[in-house]
């Protein structure tokens, strides 16, 4: 066999949400510019998205990469549902079809793509689907699970059965004193848990695919982790004593600069010229990612308060952030009371905005893909978690690391309390010791990618061992 045919050749399989289709797709370019084969496999619904938003000319959204002498090849595969099919608005059913049919059509695709040249000998999987484990052995592929969200959140769904054992989960009176017992994690509050834990019935379909997924990570051989080893290092070094888990992140395009990848689900429109006319620091960015959704209220709350703080606003608000058929959700007379000082749109480029020297401050839902980015930019937080992770990563955010502020979501949210904040984040006592502390953060993921960091070390280490695996399994087969 010849030296290309011996090149690790990886099918990377992306989860068909937004958030994680980002690290993914910069995940497969980093692995391309090592030499890697990467065979990339969005949903055809995801594609769809991507391919209408951006109005692209080439179906092939990795056209451009190529012609960097990245080898990544580009695959479609049903979810098994119509592509006019609203997931958002019908989100449990396109969870389900996720969870049930997905499998045969990524079955069917994989047993096409091992046959290629050179033929295929690893499987990398978003953690969150069920069936990675199957596939690979039956194909006999390297098994290889790619997490997309902090450690932390991983340990706590990886030892679910010491949280039900001990009763902080799954009961209609869960404990509610601190848990000390996690490996790596010296205390957590329940109420700091992801939001699938706290809840009393856990018989959902997105319950699930969490107890199905992460009793199918156990079989992988090799973990990777968008994270940082110092952001996290009890946890890293508790889950790679388990099972090899490698810290690479963040996983950014190199330069931290526009991806030559088209990911965005929705048109971007530039906000560069308007914040050209801001001083420097004096925005606050508002976006709550590209999955969560907030009440028609609560949407009213946060436009009165940004009002009422009297600060410069950008905010994305999303077209289905209520709901896919309600657009009608500020309040009357919003857009011309706040013309002079706010722009809002529908979706914008977040790292072209985060790196704007007008933006001072970002108000969040606190999703990790949007931390890891304020954090490379030096951006302070203002932490409204909405679901799933969101609780968990602002434990990490406003306790541990203390680059950002609570608003106080267990309180109804009021919009004296979203306007006292901003400004407190914006201009407040706090600002200082905030932006101090983010410098501080800012250094450590910066020094982890240089040559010498812990993740480039990481992704080294990870490369030679899943080279060597590969080698045994041709060996055996």
């Amino acid at each position: 066999m010849g030296e290309a045919e011996n090149r690790p050749h990886a099918i990377l399989i992306a989860y068909p949400l937004q958030g994680h289709v980002i690290p993914s797709i910069h995940l497969a370019i980093k692995l391309a510019s090592r030499g890697f084969v990467v065979s990339f496999v969005n949903t055809e619904s995801i594609h769809h998205q991507i391919f209408k938003a951006q109005s692209l000319k080439d179906e092939d959204i990795f056209a451009k990469a190529r012609k960097s002498n990245l080898d990544i090849r580009y695959y479609t595969v049903s979810d098994g549902l119509p592509l006019d099919f609203d997931r958002s608005l019908n989100h449990d059913q396109f969870m389900a079809s996720v969870l049930h049919v997905l499998s045969a059509h990524v079955e069917e695709l994989v047993h096409k793509i091992v046959q290629s040249s050179p033929p295929a000998n690893c499987l990398i999987a978003d953690t969150f689907f069920v069936w990675p484990s199957v596939i690979a052995k039956k194909f006999g592929l390297v098994n290889v699970s790619f997490w997309t969200e902090p450690a932390l959140v991983y340990t706590l769904y990886y030892h679910m059965d010491l949280l039900r054992m001990n009763g902080h989960m799954g009961l209609h009176d869960n404990r509610e004193d601190t848990i000390d017992y996690i490996p790596g994690v010296p205390s957590i509050e329940p109420g700091d848990l992801m939001s699938y834990l706290q809840d009393t019935d856990t018989s959902t379909v997105v319950h699930q695919i969490i107890f199905k997924c992460f009793q199918d990570v156990k079989a992988a051989d090799l973990v990777l982790c968008n994270t940082v080893q110092e952001l996290e290092p009890s946890i890293v070094s508790a889950l790679d004593a388990e099972k090899p888990f490698y810290a690479i992140g963040p996983i950014f395009t190199p330069g931290f600069s526009k991806s030559s990848v088209p990911t965005s689900l929705w048109a971007e429109l530039d906000c560069i010229h308007w914040l050209d006319s801001k001083p420097n620091g004096s925005v606050l960015y508002v976006s709550f990612g590209s999955y969560a959704h907030v009440s028609k209220h609560e949407v009213m709350e946060i436009a009165s308060g940004l009002l009422l703080s009297g600060v410069n606003f950008l905010w994305v608000l999303r077209p289905d952030i209520v709901s896919s058929d309600d657009n009608d959700i500020l309040p009357e007379g919003f857009l011309d009371e706040s013309r002079e000082r706010g722009m809002v749109v529908q979706w914008c480029n977040q790292i072209e905005v985060l790196k704007h020297p007008a933006i001072g401050g970002f108000f969040t839902h606190t999703g990790w893909n949007s931390i890891l980015e304020s954090i490379w930019c030096k951006i302070p937080l203002l932490c409204f978690p909405l679901l799933t992770d969101q609780f968990t990563n602002r434990k990490l955010v406003v306790d541990d690391w203390k680059v950002g502020l609570d608003i106080n979501k267990k309180l109804k949210i009021s919009r004296k309390d979203v306007a006292a904040k901003i400004n407190e984040l914006m201009s407040g006592n706090s600002r200082n010791e905030l932006a101090k502390k983010m410098d501080g953060l800012h250094k450590t993921i910066q020094n982890a990618l240089t040559d010498e960091g812990s993740s480039e070390k990481n992704l080294n280490q990870f490369i030679n061992d899943l080279t060597s695996l590969i080698s045994k399994k041709c060996r055996v087969d």
